[in-house]
């Protein structure tokens, strides 16, 4: 949902930032523009000394026109970092037992636990996603159950089995874990 709306924002703004400056620049480069356009022609200006200066002697205007483009800003970093900001954990710190420690790359942790969560009885498809920070692992399971499929005895078997084996394979203390379960539809089929 989000990486949609960030998508279509991103596509609106782009929209009207090359019609406004690609028309801005037609009428500069000498392109007669329509009669309702705001400009009339190439040595016209952008703003004239009148717009320009018109809220100049109102004690109001500046302190408006300071925090309009401070919340902008503002807003403008507040959407770069959540842009930018990794979603997925990169890498696992191992506690190896010789004090060095190694990095494992967290989407084979992942694969892992997905393929050993999707050999469980009753699990169609197992997906798994690290976050957190590297030494301090979490991971979030999203389980697809076959209809026949126990959910209370699913969820044992991997806190149990995937996540123990994961946690003791990475050397970590704990490893906290969301699951969600799914059943899986199947479409009706007629049977003769």
């Amino acid at each position: 949902m989000l990486r949609t709306v960030n998508r279509v924002l991103i596509g609106l703004v782009g929209l009207s930032l090359l019609v406004l400056g690609g028309s801005v620049l037609a009428v500069g480069l000498g392109v007669d523009p329509p009669s309702w356009w705001i400009h009339d022609g190439k040595h016209d200006v952008l703003l004239s000394d009148a717009e320009r200066t018109r809220w100049n002697d109102e004690s109001w205007w500046w302190p408006t026109v300071i925090a309009a483009l401070a919340l902008v800003v503002l807003l403008t970093l507040w959407w770069l970092t959540a842009v930018l900001r990794r979603r997925r954990l990169t890498e696992v710190r191992v506690n190896t037992g010789d004090g060095e420690g190694a990095l494992l790359r967290g989407r084979a942790l992942e694969g892992v636990l997905a393929s050993d969560a999707g050999r469980l009885d009753g699990v169609q498809r197992a997906q798994a996603r690290l976050k957190g920070r590297p030494d301090a692992p979490e991971t979030h399971v999203h389980l697809h159950l076959e209809p026949h499929a126990d959910p209370g005895t699913t969820l044992n078997y991997l806190t149990e089995e995937s996540l123990a084996h994961a946690r003791n394979s990475a050397g970590l203390e704990s490893l906290p874990a969301e699951v969600r379960m799914t059943a899986v539809k199947h479409k009706a089929e007629r049977v003769s």
